[in-house]
């Protein structure tokens, strides 16, 4: 424990960080509520309006979350959808009912109840049992907060849990029909195959010039070549302009002289130590015995000091350390709590040190080296101090040089010649862009940029062949474009792809043969068991298919095995047809215990979150919710459409 603690002591600190503010199962935190009336209401929830503020600061606030989520990989896109937009509102409207019928109810949050739902917030209690009543305050603040104002709002938020509690703990599953459920799950089978293969009915297939063109009518979507487009585009970032950025010997002497703290390495010392654990709160009796036993042990090692990592290994109480003799490996100052740091960096190497008493316990620390502080040579870190230098100049410059790009390549208009040797930058092309981010791109490629896209591809960049607009496709990231040659989408002629066509009737037409014969074979295998053909029998369960695929495993699962042999068959993605002889149903001898509690307990959180639904169907009746505004369409979702 204490070396994990440690080892770690970034990561913990993000954790109580992470987990400063508590979160809420059902809804989350509401902004607080703004109930005004007005022009812009898109809803009404018992007599009090949902303004369009309120559904676009849910929305951002929900986007922020994601964002925060998925970093770069987040598209907010996403969230420009018709379908999103109106889980937004629902959700405004659920909480708006549920605060309704809170208010109805009189329910309320003691200032008890308040004071220790803060007190529960991870990092603000000190080892003392003290509240840090400033680190509260700063991490409000943090979140552009004051103390009534979140006070207020976790009273509000505790008051609609009281509301979500006594709908959702009132439900269970009963173990009957967990049982059941259960039992379906671990339910094995013991199956054989017989596949009828599309190809082998593909001489049988007779191809006229009807059945091709007929095809190529009705799949003319297949034949598309996508709207293209072959571009130039310059790009002004950080790198181009840290590239144009000279850096001299001098520059690069004062930077390295200005910050050698940075190159350099704090002093270092490796340590090993036994511990014998007992809590700050334990009894005077405990902590005497305790440290007793670490007195008797101090005095072993005193008197053979190369026995201490066998003394540690069979005696030291921390299990991240005593299986390699008590050692902690090489550290820097405040890798350690206090005490232990003091006394370490206190000792000669080689000495074995008092007693010292920690949170942890006591210890005996043993120091075995020491690595003196050292700063790396000037020749060493001269191009990374050079690329910093050019990386800061270039910051620096970015905004003067942005606006200046930004001029040429408005001016210019029908060419990107002029702001790339003005600015000295490369002139870059691209072929086969499309409308759509090409997913076999990397996202950090600029061109593949959505919002350059959308740019890119409008009438005047597309007709007139003017240069797009500047966009900032990342921070301090700007691009400009314009398409070179465009070829809109097309249909390729039925000549050019007539094997193509052929082939796909051939596919099409073997695998309806196939499905045809063995649909007739199944329904005679129904009428009169006959085994011949089938393959080896393979015992199959839910989550183990034996090769037979997910699909074919999902229809003998579900298929009826009152009478066995039972016989089911299945049309496969690939055009075949499957047909499985079913001849034996067994319960696993041993079955998983705790995963059957947890299908007992999803059960019953499937059931609450039913009870839950159905409770706010009927506060929205009382609340006599009405939708006022429909969800706003944009022109991407028009053009989806």
């Amino acid at each position: 424990m204490f070396e994990f603690i440690r080892t770690h002591q970034r990561l913990m600190q993000f954790i109580l960080l992470l987990f400063i503010f508590p979160s809420f199962a059902f809804f989350g935190l509401e902004s607080y509520s703004r109930f005004s009336d007005g022009d812009n209401a898109v809803a009404k929830v018992a007599g009090q309006s949902i303004t369009q503020q309120d559904w676009d600061a849910a929305l951002r606030q929900q986007m922020d979350r994601f964002r925060q989520m998925f970093g770069e990989r987040f598209n907010p896109a996403t969230f420009d959808t018709p379908q999103v937009k109106q889980e937004i509102l629902d959700n405004l409207i659920n909480q708006r009912a549920l605060a309704a019928e809170a208010t109805r109810a009189k329910l309320s949050v003691s200032d008890q109840a308040l004071q220790q739902a803060i007190l529960e917030i991870p990092g603000l209690v000190g080892a003392d049992g003290s509240f840090d009543g400033a680190r509260y305050k700063e991490l409000l603040a943090m979140q552009g907060m004051t103390p009534m104002m979140y006070e207020a709002q976790l009273r509000h938020d505790l008051a609609l849990q009281q509301l979500n509690s006594s709908i959702q703990a009132t439900a269970f599953a009963p173990k009957s029909l967990a049982a059941r459920v259960s039992d379906l799950n671990d339910q094995e089978r013991v199956a054989q195959q017989l596949l009828v293969k599309a190809a082998d009915f593909a001489a049988q297939v007779k191809v006229s010039d009807d059945m091709l063109k007929a095809y190529y009518d009705k799949h003319g979507q297949q034949f598309v070549v996508p709207e293209h487009a072959k571009i130039e585009y310059v790009v002004l970032d950080g790198k181009a302009l840290a590239a144009q950025t000279p850096v001299s010997d001098d520059d690069i002497k004062s930077y390295y002289e200005q910050n050698q703290q940075h190159y350099g390495t704090e002093e270092q010392r490796r340590a090993s130590h036994i511990l014998i654990t007992v809590g700050k709160d334990a009894a005077a009796k405990d902590k005497e015995a305790a440290k007793a036993k670490a007195e008797a042990l101090l005095a072993e090692v005193r008197k053979d000091p190369a026995a201490f990592a066998r003394v540690a290994k069979e005696n030291s109480q921390d299990p991240g350390s005593a299986e390699q003799g008590g050692d902690l490996g090489f550290f820097g100052r405040q890798a350690m709590v206090k005490p232990f740091e003091d006394a370490v960096f206190k000792m000669k190497e080689g000495e074995i040190s008092d007693l010292v008493s920690t949170d942890f316990g006591y210890h005996i620390i043993k120091l075995t080296g020491i690595k003196p502080a050292a700063v790396k040579p000037l020749a060493e870190v001269k191009d990374e101090i050079a690329a910093e230098i050019r990386k800061q100049l270039a910051a620096k410059k970015f905004s003067e040089m942005a606006e200046l790009f930004g001029n040429t390549v408005y001016e210019q208009g029908d060419s990107l010649q002029p702001v790339a040797d003005k600015l000295k930058l490369t002139l870059q092309s691209a072929s086969d862009v499309t409308r759509e981010p090409n997913p076999a791109l990397a996202p950090t490629v600029p061109y593949n940029d959505p919002k350059f896209l959308k740019a890119l591809f409008t009438d005047d960049v597309i007709r007139a062949k003017h240069n797009t607009e500047v966009v900032e496709v990342a921070p301090n990231t700007l691009i400009a474009g314009r398409i070179v040659e465009h070829q809109p989408a097309a249909k390729r002629p039925f000549d050019e792809v007539q094997e193509q066509v052929r082939k796909q009737v051939v596919q099409e037409e073997s695998a309806r043969l196939a499905q045809e014969n063995g649909k007739s074979r199944l329904a005679a295998l129904q009428v009169k068991d006959d085994a011949a053909g089938f393959g080896a029998a393979k015992t199959v369960a839910r989550g183990k298919d034996e090769g037979f695929g997910q699909q074919a495993l999902a229809m003998v699962m579900k298929t009826d095995v009152q009478k066995l042999p039972a016989y089911a068959g299945v049309e496969l993605a690939s055009g075949d047809y499957a047909i499985f002889r079913i001849s034996k149903v067994m319960q696993p001898a041993n079955p998983d215990q705790a995963r059957r509690q947890g299908e007992q307990q999803q059960l019953a959180n499937a059931l609450a979150q039913e009870e839950m639904s159905a409770y706010l169907d009927v506060l929205k009746q009382k609340a006599k919710v009405k939708i006022l505004k429909p969800v706003v369409t944009t022109a991407s979702d028009e053009a989806a459409q």
